[in-house]
C-alpha cells in the first residue's frame, strides 16, 4: 500500500499534522520509535493557553494553572508580573501527547509504534520494528522527529543555529502556586526556572551550553529541592533550519528548529507548523504535485504566521548571550515599574513576543525606563 501521507514522531506536532491529513480523507501513517506515545518526557510542560487551545485536547492532561511570572536575579532583584488571571496551564505532557494521538487515530490515522525510520529511498521509507525490516512506499513525508531528526540528516539538511542542552526535575518543595519563578543567573546561556505543578510539588530546570549539570544542582539547592522524583534531560534546538522542505518531505515541530527562542516553548509552534505541512499536504496530494515548487507554500505559510515572531525573538536570544549579571538586574529594575507592569500583563504573550514589544516602545516613558539598560546590551553586541 502506498500511504499518501507518512509522519515522522508523534509528539504534538505529529499527530496534529496526522490527524489534519486523516480528517481530509488522505491515507496517513504515523511512525513513532518509542513503545509508548508521550515518553520520554522532555519538556517542561508549561503551556500558554494558545498554545493549550492549539492542541485540541480536554482538560485531562491539565495539572496546575499560573496567573503570572516572577523574576529573580542572582543579586537580589524581584520582578513580579501578575495577571490574576489564568495565563498558562501546567500539563501532563504524556497524557496530553496520548490524547492527541487518540484523536489523530480517531480521524483515520494508522499508528506505528516501537517503529524506526533509517533510511528514506526515493518515495519509499525504510522501517525496521516489531514486524522486521520493511519498505512503505508514500507520496509524501512529514518528519516530526524532533531535534536529532533523523530525516534531516539523512538528507543532509542544515540545521538549527544553536542546540541547548537542558535538565529538568520534578521535586517537591513549596513555592507560591500562582507564579512561574525565572532565575536568568542560573544559566549565561539561557535562564532557569521552577514551575508549580500542584501543593508542594514544582518542576526545577534550566537550559544552556556548558556546565549545565553544575549549574542545574545549584538551582535545585537554591529552590529547595531535597529530592528529586522524576529527572529528565533533552536537547533544544533554536534557530528554523534554512530550508524546511524538501525531496517530498516538510519538517515541523522541533525537527525544524521551531521552538521558542525566548522560552524554548515548542508546542505552540510546533502545531502551528504542522497545521500548515497538513495544508500543503492536502493541496499536493489533490493536485498530484510533490516537487520543490508545490512545497514551498509551506514555507511561505509558516512565515507569514510565525516567521516574524520566530527571527524577533532569535534576536532577543542573541541579545541575552550579550547581556551580564548586572545588565540583567538593571533591566528587572527598570522594567518595576507599575506603568509598565501594566503594559506587560496587558499585551504580553508567550508566542508572539513582538506584540509585547511593539507596544512598550510605543510608550515615552517606557522608553525611558529601559532604553539605558538596553541600549548597553545592544552596544554590547559590537
Amino acid at each position: 500500500m502506498t500511504y499518501d501521507v507518512i509522519v515522522i514522531g508523534a509528539g504534538p506536532a505529529g499527530c496534529t499534522a496526522a490527524q489534519v491529513c486523516a480528517e481530509h480523507g488522505l491515507s496517513t501513517l504515523c511512525i513513532e520509535e518509542h513503545g509508548t506515545i508521550g515518553y520520554p518526557v522532555q519538556c517542561a510542560g508549561l503551556l500558554s493557553n494558545n498554545a493549550f487551545f492549539e492542541c485540541r485536547v480536554s482538560q485531562r492532561s491539565v495539572l496546575h494553572n499560573v496567573s503570572g511570572a516572577r523574576v529573580v536575579t542572582g543579586s537580589g532583584s524581584d520582578l513580579l508580573i501578575d495577571a490574576k488571571v489564568t495565563k498558562a496551564v501546567v500539563v501532563d505532557r504524556g497524557a496530553l501527547d496520548r490524547e492527541m494521538a487518540e484523536a489523530a487515530a480517531n480521524a483515520g490515522t494508522e499508528f506505528r509504534l516501537k517503529t524506526a525510520v533509517y533510511d528514506v529511498r526515493g518515495t519509499h521509507v525504510l522501517i525496521r520494528g516489531i514486524n522486521g525490516h520493511e519498505e512503505i512506499p508514500f507520496k509524501i513525508l512529514i518528519a516530526a522527529d524532533g531535534p536529532r531528526s533523523t530525516i534531516a540528516r539523512l538528507y543532509g539538511m542544515p540545521r538549527a543555529k544553536v542546540w541547548l542542552s537542558g535538565i529538568q526535575a520534578d521535586i517537591p518543595c513549596e513555592c507560591d502556586p500562582r507564579f512561574v519563578e525565572l532565575y536568568p543567573d542560573a544559566s549565561p546561556e539561557f535562564f532557569g526556572w521552577k514551575i508549580p505543578t500542584g501543593e508542594g510539588r514544582a518542576r526545577v530546570g534550566l537550559c544552556g551550553q556548558t556546565l549545565v549539570r553544575e549549574r542545574f544542582n545549584a538551582l535545585l539547592e537554591k529552590t529547595g529541592g531535597t529530592s528529586c522524583v522524576h529527572l529528565v534531560t533533552g536537547t533544544l534546538p533554536l534557530g528554523v533550519m534554512p530550508r524546511t522542505y524538501g525531496r517530498r518531505t516538510l519538517f515541523v515541530g522541533d525537527a525544524a528548529g521551531f521552538a521558542k527562542p525566548t522560552s524554548g516553548g515548542g508546542v505552540y509552534t510546533g502545531i502551528r507548523s504542522a497545521r500548515h505541512a497538513a495544508a500543503v499536504a492536502v493541496s499536493c496530494c489533490e493536485q498530484g504535485a510533490f516537487g520543490d515548487v508545490a512545497l514551498a507554500d509551506y514555507e511561505r505559510r509558516w512565515q507569514a504566521d510565525i516567521g516574524r515572531d520566530l527571527a524577533f525573538g532569535f534576536r532577543i536570544f542573541l541579545m541575552r548571550q550579550k547581556m551580564s549579571s548586572a545588565c540583567i538586574d538593571g533591566l528587572m529594575r527598570a522594567l518595576n515599574d507599575p506603568e509598565i507592569i501594566a503594559a506587560i500583563v496587558q499585551y504580553g504573550d508567550m508566542d508572539r513576543p513582538g506584540t509585547l514589544a511593539r507596544q512598550l516602545l510605543k510608550n515615552p516613558r517606557v522608553l525611558r525606563w529601559i532604553t539605558p539598560v538596553l541600549g548597553a546590551a545592544i552596544r554590547s553586541l559590537f
